[in-house]
């Protein structure tokens, strides 16, 4: 296949790389042409790292590296099967990007956008063929995350997302399939990991520290809201965050935080600026969280039945199927289990307890349960 990637930051070099490496010719464009130059000196580092670790053998390397040219303008991906966009989180510069490249892509040309929260019906409303266009989400970084949501818009053909579905198992990816909903499966199930964290820290209740050692410890996950905020940006988060709040008529279950906003004006984004939640300047040390077993006890069930309230109106809703919807949310975000099925070993009447009890201390609907838990 031949395909065109717009973009040439970290995810779309990415999603070049997982191509080139499944035998696909790629053009890779971006509008600032130094960043193609960039991104390529950068994969060239990669794929020499992977050689030396014996990760990829030599012949290899040369034949990924010889399957993405540089595109000097967008019209060089007329010839392309498929387009995946990964440029920047706007809507606007997004459609003027599609509508211009549907006048140079054959008619059977299939566009894709790896908006991780952008509603795809709507990016895809304003091209003259909508039903040629579909949701792409790979996660970064997109050679090492399996997980890919394929997500259809009201508008996209009927049979597309299929057989985007089996393109992405060829890719070697872990394909599921998801509503055109703000968030989709991962963005929106994710909201209170963060939300429900930066709640607890800025009540004074505890330290980022130690809501990170609560969930590290109890829950197993790799890392704590406050350390993964850091790692995504804390900034980024924040715009996810905003995207999903007001795409949902400003639902206050996914209401953003103050303390987030402020610290995204400050740029104190996390790793990329040096200092986020935690100081990444050379010499710094970690703070230690100071152990409470009976406080790690109340922040990991606070959020943990926040995640699964989340997964359970999911299903309800339609979102995805049960095995999608689990899948999702270990191979995108590497949650050590799935969290239906974790609601169901903690106890679906135990989460609802304290939910119920969350919403009579706040009185906030942030709180309120999905139809389906109190059933299950």
């Amino acid at each position: 296949m031949n395909i065109g990637i717009i973009g040439a930051g970290t995810m779309g070099v990415g999603i070049a790389q997982v191509a080139a490496t499944a035998g696909c010719k790629v053009v890779l464009f971006d509008a600032n042409a130094p960043q193609i130059d960039k991104a390529l000196t950068g994969l060239e580092k990669t794929l020499q790292k992977l050689t030396e670790k014996g990760k990829i053998s030599q012949e290899k390397a040369a034949e990924i590296r010889n399957n993405i040219v540089k595109g000097e303008a967008l019209q060089d991906l007329k010839d392309s099967n498929l387009v995946i966009e990964a440029i920047i989180e706007n809507k606007d510069i997004k459609t003027k990007v599609f509508t211009e490249l549907e006048t140079y892509v054959s008619e059977d040309c299939i566009i894709g956008s790896n908006t991780s929260s952008i509603s795809i019906t709507s990016l895809g409303a304003e091209l003259k063929k909508p039903e040629r266009f579909i949701g792409i989400h790979f996660f970064n970084p997109a050679p090492l995350m399996p997980l890919v949501e394929v997500i259809p818009s009201l508008l996209t053909e009927k049979t597309l997302a299929e057989k985007i579905y089996n393109l992405m198992k060829e890719w070697g990816k872990i394909p599921v399939i998801a509503k055109d909903i703000p968030g989709f499966i991962v963005n929106r199930i994710a909201r209170p990991y963060y939300g429900e964290a930066l709640r607890i820290v800025e009540e004074n209740i505890a330290t980022p520290e130690q809501v990170d050692e609560a969930m590290k410890t109890l829950g197993n996950f790799k890392m704590g809201p406050f350390e993964l905020m850091d790692l995504i940006g804390v900034d980024v988060n924040f715009a996810v965050t905003t995207t999903v709040y007001k795409d949902y008529f400003y639902d206050p279950k996914y209401k953003p935080s103050l303390l987030q906003q402020r610290m995204s004006e400050a740029k104190l984004h996390g790793r990329k600026t040096g200092k986020g939640f935690y100081d990444y300047s050379e010499g710094a040390a970690k703070p230690e969280a100071q152990k409470d077993d009976a406080l790690y006890q109340q922040i990991f069930l606070r959020i943990i039945s926040m995640l699964i309230n989340e997964a359970v109106e999911a299903k309800r809703l339609g979102v995805a199927n049960d095995e999608d919807i689990e899948l999702a949310m270990q191979k995108g975000v590497n949650y050590p289990k799935g969290l239906l099925g974790w609601g169901q070993e903690i106890g679906y009447s135990k989460i609802s307890e304290t939910l119920q009890n969350l919403y009579n201390e706040y009185q906030e609907e942030r709180y309120r349960q999905s139809p389906l838990l109190r059933k299950m």
